[in-house]
């Protein structure tokens, strides 16, 4: 299992970026969190087998119709997880 940090830049709030990636998530058995960042970017931690991980990359990078993502920045995460949730905003 590994988990990763995701900071996703562009329009990707008030696109229902955080409710699509949890049904991406859930789709594909990831767990984690996400939430909007006060600068106008969604954070995410994201944990599952590295395949898992790579489907929710390059989602992130797409996002859900109305977005437009201009970059995905991926980290080395850390936390272990039993679901996928949106948190507050930071």
């Amino acid at each position: 299992m590994e988990v990763r940090r995701l900071l996703i830049r562009g329009r990707v709030q008030g696109v229902y970026y955080r409710v699509s990636m949890v049904e991406e998530a859930l789709k594909h058995g990831a767990t984690g969190w996400v939430r909007n960042l006060s600068d106008g970017r969604v954070e995410a931690m994201v944990h599952g087998h590295p395949e898992v991980i790579a489907r929710m990359i390059a989602w992130a990078r797409v996002g859900p119709d109305a977005a437009i993502v201009e970059e995905v920045l991926v980290e080395e995460g850390e936390g272990h997880f039993t679901d996928f949730i949106q948190i507050a905003t930071l």
